[in-house]
């Protein structure tokens, strides 16, 4: 059985037992987070209008990040303009417990 859970703008397909990288919750490590499940699937595929009634996955935090760098570029011809600048996202690693339907 999986689920689809929306956090962050994005969608993650969950699995119990999986681990996600997610953006950045206010939560601490070892603590437990609940989403709503958008979507059921396995044997028989539940689709939510716009989430499952009832059905919630349950993943609990295993700590915070950052990502790699990305490096932003700004470059401008003839006029010596030239930015360089670093970002690296913060994200949040959770283990997917259940789900439950």
């Amino acid at each position: 059985m999986f689920a689809i859970i929306e956090t962050g703008g994005k969608q993650y397909r969950a699995e119990p037992g999986a681990k996600l990288r997610v953006e950045k919750l206010e939560a601490e490590a070892g603590q437990t987070v609940e989403f709503d499940a958008l979507l059921l699937g396995g044997e028989k595929t539940v689709v939510g209008n716009p989430t499952v009634p009832g059905a919630k996955v349950v993943a609990e935090v295993v700590g915070h990040g950052k990502g790699r760098k990305i490096l932003v570029m700004k470059f401008k011809a003839k006029v010596q303009y030239r930015r360089k600048r670093g970002h690296r996202q913060p994200y949040t690693e959770i283990v997917v417990k259940e789900i439950r339907a």
